[in-house]
C-alpha cells in the first residue's frame, strides 16, 4: 500500500458527527493516522506565513470543519503544493469542493465529509 492509500485509508475509518469542532477533527485524523501505523505531524510549518494541518511523510492534509470558499482554498494549496516537502495533498471538509486534481504539480484528493462518513445534514 502506498503512502496516499495508506492515508486515505486511515481517514475513512472517521466518524465525525456535524456538532464535532474543527479540534475533534483534528484529533481523530491524528488518531486515525496513528492508528494505522502513520506518524502524523500537527500543525507542521512550511515556510513563512505557511502553515499545514498535518503532515503525514510528504503528504500535506489540510482539514476544514466549514465549506471553504474555493478561491481562498487554491491559494491555500497553492502555498503549500510550492513547498518542497510536500509530495501530495489531501483536503478533508464537511462538503466537497471542485478543485483540481493537480495543483502547482501536485495531486490534490478532496474528501467531503457528508459523502464519505455519512454527516446527516439538514
Amino acid at each position: 500500500m502506498d503512502g496516499l492509500d495508506a492515508v486515505l485509508g486511515a481517514l475513512q475509518s472517521i466518524r465525525c458527527g456535524a456538532a464535532c469542532t474543527e479540534e475533534e477533527l483534528h484529533a481523530q485524523v491524528l488518531g486515525a493516522l496513528s492508528a494505522a501505523g502513520l506518524s502524523p505531524r500537527h500543525e507542521v510549518r512550511l515556510g513563512p506565513r505557511c502553515r499545514i494541518d498535518v503532515m503525514c511523510g510528504n503528504i500535506g492534509i489540510e482539514i476544514k470543519k466549514s465549506r471553504p470558499q474555493r478561491a481562498a482554498l487554491l491559494r491555500q494549496l497553492a502555498r503549500y503544493a510550492a513547498c518542497d516537502q510536500v509530495a501530495q495533498l489531501v483536503v478533508i471538509a464537511p462538503r466537497g469542493v471542485d478543485l483540481p486534481r493537480i495543483v502547482c504539480g501536485k495531486h490534490v484528493t478532496m474528501l467531503g465529509l457528508e459523502r464519505l462518513w455519512g454527516i446527516s445534514l439538514p
